[in-house]
């Protein structure tokens, strides 16, 4: 895999895990999202120095959404590592053998929901957060105690975390879709995300309505001793936990493919949606001896369900305009019933996918669903084809604003930003701490600055007054001066600060500051070959920036005209040590890693988050752990915080 497709790829990863994680409104199914995943992977794996600074890889889970208070878990929470065949169950557990050859396994059903984190301290319920990043989720406590299924007092007095997944049963689900029906609200596509969506109701009584239910999937911190997991686990149970059914323990991969197989024939029958078996190693000291990936544990994993394939036909095609503005193609079909529901639509991905298909409307054509998810077409019957068929032509407009667009072959999209569709989070992300940092223009105030038609693109912010916001709710004297003084602080920031904060796509943070630095307020007019001529910047950059200014020119110009930015000059480097050199940094210091980063970054260095064979340096503080390790085995040179200071 190229440089240019694994930008392309992890673009759509991100937006892809944003709209399932954020938004609870998946637009693309678990089967496509867990190839996309790998592909990218592979790429980090063999290039980590040049992976995405935000791929979903690096994440545990997703995003923390405002409208709660962020809390911490006390231990981290991890993903799991999934596994789809024989074959590749047989890979894990080899690794696992490297450690223990004399291996016992603990296997249960995966039900599909959302992750939460139960803290009990003194025997009672302190608190309950979500998976958020792994590290960080919402404070979900008040909602949580109206769970029947969650006890608030147990009997143990140790502090003690159980996670596990909020699930809604099959029943009460279409019981929740037919009330919202009747009141005319938009349905929930599935039981997962009518789950997610009630844990995260600012109204505990709605949640209560909801009929949630906890399935206990493990143990965060704890001072538990118990040798075997499966011992561990029911004890939790014995504290009030419901117990999953067709639990069991087996030595041999047999064993394993029998229960799954078992499972998969009562999948129906199950009140819960499933959509796997999760396989753990059974003794707790082989499980520590294992330890983690950046993601996941390496003693547990998820085999995860085949697909089912039903047969349908393509009615027509409609695009759908995501809240980056990428264009997706949607099939809607006849309706099918697959898997206990009926299916309307089918992800296409994108238009290139339509084309290795030849996929035409009134095409007759096999879907497949894996759980509940929404189903992809995978194979077009060409023989059956009478002459009704229409071929399906790749859109050059908006269909919401009717902007030209931006079209990079898979990806296509809209970066007019005024357009309806990406204004709110055109919006979002020009005030996020990572481009223009405006304090207290959150995603809810944004929002709700749009739905208020206070603002109506990103120009409008700096146009703001006292007076437009003193009669919105929650908007008090203290909260609108310090919007609007926030607001104000962004004029003259640094222009690579502005150009990044514009959100255009394939282009971050670093490659803005190179453009800036070489062309400053004359990136407006930049043409294709100088910037393809900049080191680092690809002509499918390029492109997609040069084609943001030729839409947004105007807007750009304006802002340029109210922000005034500093135009930061261009520094020749004097030769150092560090120079051109690739870096690591981990452990605790004297002084932070960000401001130690920012200072190798100054003298030329390129600070990346992972060892590799390519690293220059690892430089380490107390506490060093993996990457320390890592760098040893490579034969990377290490230097204590003292000898990078000598060195410097």
């Amino acid at each position: 895999m190229t440089q240019d497709l694994y930008n392309e790829k992890i673009e759509k990863l991100i937006n892809w895990a944003h709209a399932y994680y954020v938004e609870d409104n998946p637009i693309a199914t678990d089967e496509e999202y867990d190839k996309l995943s790998r592909e990218c992977l592979a790429f980090e794996q063999t290039y980590p120095e040049k992976s995405h600074a935000n791929s979903p890889n690096k994440r545990v889970g997703g995003f923390v959404l405002d409208g709660f208070e962020k809390a911490s878990h006390l231990s981290r929470m991890w993903s799991q590592e999934d596994v789809f065949n024989t074959e590749e169950l047989e890979d894990w557990i080899n690794r696992a053998k490297k450690v223990n050859t004399n291996l016992q396994f603990y296997c249960e059903p995966k039900f599909d929901g959302a992750s939460l984190n139960l803290i009990y301290e003194n025997s009672v319920l302190k608190q309950a957060i979500t998976r958020g990043d792994g590290t960080i989720g919402e404070d979900v406590t008040n909602n949580v105690k109206t769970i029947h299924s969650i006890p608030l007092q147990i009997k143990e007095n140790s502090l003690l975390e159980i996670r596990g997944e909020i699930v809604i049963k099959k029943a009460d689900f279409e019981k929740i879709n037919e009330e919202r029906l009747k009141n005319n609200e938009q349905l929930f596509a599935n039981p997962r995300n009518a789950a997610a969506g009630s844990l995260r109701q600012l109204d505990p009584s709605i949640t209560a309505k909801r009929k949630l239910f906890f399935n206990v999937w493990g143990v965060g911190q704890n001072s538990l001793e118990y040798k075997n997991y499966s011992q561990m686990m029911e004890y939790i149970y014995s504290l009030g936990f419901a117990h999953p059914p067709m639990t069991t323990k087996t030595t041999t991969v047999e064993g394993i493919e029998e229960l799954y197989h078992k499972i998969i024939e009562s999948r129906n029958s199950i009140e819960m949606m499933l959509d796997g078996m999760v396989i753990k190693i059974d003794d707790i000291e082989t499980q520590e001896e294992l330890g983690h990936t950046v993601k996941f544990p390496r003693w547990s994993c998820a085999y995860k369900f085949p697909a089912v394939e039903k047969s349908t036909k393509i009615k027509n095609i409609i695009q759908q305009v995501g809240r980056t503005g990428v264009i997706t193609p949607v099939a809607i079909v006849e309706p099918t019933l697959i898997d206990g529901s009926t299916v309307e639509r089918a992800s296409l991905h994108n238009y290139d996918e339509i084309a290795r298909l030849d996929l035409r409307i009134n095409d007759e054509v096999i879907i497949i669903k894996s759980g509940d998810i929404i189903p992809k077409i995978t194979k077009v019957f060409t023989d059956r084809r009478d002459g009704t068929e229409e071929k399906i032509l790749r859109p050059t407009v908006c269909p919401k604003c009717q902007s030209e667009l931006l079209d990079e072959g898979t990806l296509i999209k809209c970066q007019n930003l005024d357009c309806p569709s990406i204004v709110t989070n055109s919006i979002i992300y020009f005030a996020s701490k990572n481009c223009m940092n405006i304090d207290g223009l959150g995603i809810k105030i944004v929002e709700q600055l749009v739905r208020e038609k206070k603002i109506y693109d990103i120009l409008d912010l700096y146009s703001l007054k006292y007076e437009d916001l003193e009669d919105l709710e929650g908007f008090k004297e203290k909260k609108i001066n310090n919007l609007l003084n926030s607001i104000e602080n962004t004029k003259g920031s640094e222009l690579h600060r502005v150009i990044n904060a514009l959100g255009i796509e394939h282009i971050g943070e670093v490659a803005s500051k190179q453009i800036c630095i070489e062309f400053g307020l004359n990136v407006i007019n930049i043409d294709l070959d100088s910037l393809i001529a900049l080191d680092g910047i690809g002509e499918q950059m390029a492109k997609s920036f040069c084609e943001f200014m030729r839409v947004n020119r105007e807007l750009v110009l304006k802002l340029f005209e109210i922000i005034n930015p500093k135009v930061e000059e261009k520094i020749e480097i004097e030769e150092n040590n560090f120079k051109g050199k690739t870096v690591v940094l981990t452990g605790t210091m004297s002084v932070s890693r960000g401001i130690i980063k920012k200072n190798l970054e100054a003298l030329g260095a390129k600070v990346s988050s992972s060892v590799s064979k390519k690293t220059d340096y690892l430089i380490y503080g107390e506490d060093a752990g993996s990457k320390y390790d890592k760098a040893i085995s490579l034969n990377v040179k290490t230097l204590t915080e003292n000898e990078m200071e000598e060195l410097l």
